[in-house]
């Protein structure tokens, strides 16, 4: 059994919901100061925007990264570039923010959900392929809690079927499979820059992508359509203002400049934390392809409630009460399929839309389907994490860990 040195008192842990968990400081500051004075604030005119767009795509070694106003809108501009037919399919996981659902139907698609892998919460490609049919549009990959999809299989799936792949990197910033980052694997990534995520601007996202056509729909989507720059502009099809201001690129400029050293500090601490509790019993560290680097948005535990009482339910309410430590077992308190919103299919009035245009197949969530989902959510267990924590902060849940499992 490993052993720890146990902290004199109970610690605070910093937490991404104020200053203590963040990184935000005098750069942001002299950026949004310089933005204000210049009297610009909007994105189109401004400068900030314009430079986190070439910033960002320079660092992830795409052609394109648009700024837009949230992670959702990042979903939803990818979505709208691939430009699906009513009722089209769109594959994803129902293991994720609402956020990342609701885009398609707003585009007339249906989400069709595929199981995930237990250890990572993940889709995989034997998921995705048990759900493709010749209604489907795109695939969706999440990359939950900063640990990379098994893009190689996926990818190869999806070229197979000649099916467009949009990855969404909200909690991802950074992280690789087989030393490519994530969001320029698919055809589209997606980011976002909301306040618990690697780097923030409170709200806020970006999207990216080595293609012309897919940049271009992209771009004016988030514009309205509008074609600025052209010879002869105009509002070329149905589209929202989905721009980022200049306040927020002013914010995000700074932050990015951070965003490595922000992602290491989580990797180092997320490694020490496992090295100490491998062999706690009745928990499991994160699983990790060895083709992958993690990003550690979060640090998730596997709970086998057969050795841990009450599972990880039960030892999240003993590690807030008798330990300080707050933690989020299941991460969402069920599947995405079974929320109101697709359970009654509350969208447009009384339409249904777009779900009257769906194969009964595609929305069948008969729990018999989602094995690995169901599983997964019961057994996980979410400890924050962000770029503050330090040696002492990993000592102590590591310590509290030990002494509530022993």
């Amino acid at each position: 059994m490993t052993t720890f040195a146990v902290p004199p008192r109970m610690v605070s842990l910093p937490s991404d919901q104020d200053a203590s968990g963040r990184t935000l400081g005098e750069a942001e500051i002299r950026l949004v100061a310089e933005a204000i004075n210049s009297g610009t604030l909007t994105g189109t005119k401004g400068t900030f925007v314009k430079q986190l767009e070439q910033e960002f795509a320079q660092l992830l070694g795409v052609k394109y990264a648009y700024s837009c106003a949230s992670g959702s809108a990042a979903v939803h501009v990818a979505i709208a570039a691939i430009d699906p037919e009513p009722g089209d399919e769109i594959v994803t996981t129902a293991i994720t923010d609402m956020g990342a659902l609701t885009p398609i139907l707003y585009q007339g698609a249906i989400p069709v959900f595929a199981d995930v892998d237990p250890r990572t919460w993940n889709v995989t490609a034997a998921s995705i392929e048990q759900v493709l049919s010749d209604r489907t549009k795109a695939i969706i990959v999440t990359h939950l809690f900063g640990n990379p999809c098994e893009m190689t299989e996926i990818m190869a799936l999806a070229q197979s079927r000649h099916i467009p792949v949009i990855e969404d990197c909200a909690q991802a910033f950074l992280a690789t499979h087989n030393g490519q980052y994530v969001g320029a694997i698919g055809d589209i990534g997606c980011f976002s820059l909301q306040q618990g995520k690697h780097i923030t601007t409170g709200e806020g996202g970006i999207v990216t992508t080595n293609d012309d056509a897919l940049a271009r729909r992209m771009f004016l989507f988030i514009n309205k359509a509008w074609g600025y720059g052209d010879p002869q502009p105009d509002h070329y099809f149905l589209a929202l203002n989905y721009r980022m201001s200049e306040l927020q690129g002013a914010v995000a400029v700074a932050q990015l400049q951070k965003l490595p050293e922000i992602v290491q500090a989580r990797r180092t601490t997320a490694d020490q934390l496992t090295e100490q509790i491998q062999d706690l019993p009745g928990i499991t560290p994160p699983w990790l392809d060895p083709r992958n680097t993690h990003s550690y948005w979060k640090y998730c535990l596997s709970v086998d409630s057969a050795v841990v009482p009450d599972g990880a339910l039960g030892l999240a309410k003993r590690l807030k009460a008798e330990k300080g430590i707050f933690s989020a077992p299941r991460y969402i308190q069920k599947p995405a399929f079974q929320c109101e919103v697709f359970r009654e299919q509350r969208t447009f009035g009384n339409s249904r839309f777009p779900f009257t245009l769906a194969r009964p197949e595609a929305i069948d969530y008969s729990p018999e389907k989602y094995p690995g989902s169901f599983a997964g959510l019961e057994a996980v267990l979410v400890l924050p994490w962000n770029e503050r924590y330090t040696i002492d902060h990993v000592n102590y849940i590591a310590t509290s860990l030990g002494e509530l499992l022993a």
